[in-house]
């Protein structure tokens, strides 16, 4: 079927992922041609340029009479008058992870890093090191990694490096995405519940993890978590070879002698010492799976631990955004409680003796409920000072299932903590503003643009 393809026409073209494998395919000689709710910059300069025609808005004539198939994007539900015209045109249409398996994945040694935290930092650090090793791999990560400069790179490569998302495929496959990934090799960091919008409980997540260790061969790898005891028991029965890495004396890859400061961390594996730029027990884990799976592949150890110091981290994870009379702003995308949690003990190894503010948005589909009401007070609670905003687009929950700010911050509040609910950010760098003061440090912790708050917090303070 892939043979005869010449155009295609993808819907929902300007998220990041798609308009990075719209771009690819581009390249590799396909015509191409998008649609997307709304066009602009930077990611419609970036099509245009690469010779892709864009269409703003929705339309059935979009779709061009000649495209030979159709990609949907995740964010695409049945209603769109794309869809329902490829449906009733009868065209041959993949979802995106469909896609990435048919014309990049097979054939090749794809390394796949999943799990609920860092999978993005462990994932760019992966293909930092075999890129510093010379393997020249691709890769597809959901952030910009600074030393590469980008978050995607599909060039034909012996190896691929991919961030495995648990989130579901498209509107017509609510199976994981991470499943159609061809894993040779599949790191799990830890497995909680999230995507509360898609899964019903954590055995609903557990399944989907197990799904996807059931599509390793036996002559590839698995690396997982071993002091997570949800991770060791998806692992069960897994037919490849298994490798446990944790900082219990029983992993098979044992996590020694850590220590941290404001440089970064350091630790022993491999009996190799390591050192990281990055803060914090939850990265030295993202590192030490990084280095586990580098090192099936044969590269050197001497040559990973110049690559991993060498490493500078993921945009929007612990970035700082900028510094104010002495006050320093750090960007972060951490949303569940977990990496809420690390994040803030993180950077009290980073910044130690300075105080440290958090200022939330609750945004993620998981976080706009009352999942996490209780687990949320606990985490924030790390800082030493709280600000919680108004929960995102809170029209589209029912009031019974929001999570209850006002009820966080009571709770935060009742440990002697200074801790508010200021619904906008006008309202947040008022109420910040007269509090802070030389050395704080400030986190602002959210998985969106947050109203573009930290440019307009360091111009008041």
């Amino acid at each position: 079927m892939t043979t005869a393809l010449r155009h295609v026409h993808f819907i929902g073209i300007c998220g990041t992922a798609m308009g990075a494998v719209a771009a690819a395919m581009r390249a590799q000689g396909f015509t191409v041609t998008g649609s997307d709710a709304a066009v602009y910059p930077p990611m419609s300069t970036f099509l245009e340029g690469k010779g892709i025609k864009l269409s703003e808005g929705y339309k059935p004539e979009n779709i061009p009479a000649d495209a030979d198939l159709i990609v949907v994007g995740n964010a695409i539900s049945r209603g769109n008058p794309e869809i329902e015209a490829v449906l009733n045109r009868k065209l041959y249409y993949l979802s995106l992870p469909e896609t990435l398996k048919q014309f990049f994945l097979r054939g090749k040694h794809n390394l796949v890093v999943s799990g609920t935290h860092g999978k993005t930092t462990t994932t760019a650090l992966l293909a930092w090191i075999l890129q510093s090793a010379g393997l020249n791999p691709a890769y597809m990560i959901g952030g910009i990694a600074k030393n590469l400069g980008q978050g995607c790179s599909l060039h034909d490569a012996k190896h691929t490096v991919i961030e495995g998302d648990e989130y579901d495929t498209a509107f017509f496959d609510k199976r994981s995405k991470f499943v159609h990934y061809l894993p040779e090799l599949v790191v799990v960091n830890n497995i909680e519940f999230d995507h509360a919008d898609i899964f019903d409980d954590l055995d609903a997540i557990k399944l989907s993890f197990r799904r996807l260790l059931n599509i390793v061969p036996e002559n590839g790898m698995v690396l997982i978590n071993g002091d997570d005891a949800n991770c060791i028991a998806v692992a069960e029965g897994c037919r490849a070879q298994l490798v446990e890495v944790g900082f219990s004396p029983n992993a098979g890859r044992h996590i020694r002698e850590v220590s941290y400061d404001p440089r970064g961390s350091h630790f022993t594996l491999l009996d190799t010492r390591f050192t990281i730029q990055l803060v914090g027990e939850y990265n030295v884990r993202n590192a030490a799976m990084a280095i586990s799976a580098a090192h099936f592949y044969g590269i050197p150890l001497a040559d990973i631990a110049k690559a991993v110091a060498a490493f500078e981290g993921v945009k929007r994870r612990q970035e700082v955004r900028g510094e104010v009379r002495g006050i320093t702003v750090i960007d972060d995308f951490g949303h569940h409680p977990t990496a809420i949690r690390e994040t803030l003990r993180g950077l009290r190894h980073q910044y130690p003796g300075r105080r440290l503010w958090a200022i939330f948005e609750p945004r993620s589909n998981t976080t706009r409920r009352a999942v996490f009401q209780h687990e949320l007070p606990a985490a924030l609670a790390e800082a030493d000072g709280i600000i919680l905003a108004q929960v995102a687009r809170q029209e589209q929950i029912a009031t019974d299932d929001r999570l209850d700010p006002a009820h966080v911050i009571a709770d935060i509040a009742a440990t002697g903590k200074p801790a508010f609910y200021e619904p906008g950010v006008d309202a947040i760098i008022a109420r910040l503003r007269p509090l802070v003061k030389e050395r704080d440090v400030i986190a602002i912790l959210s998985n969106g643009g947050f109203g573009g708050i930290h440019e307009r917090l360091l111009k008041e303070l």
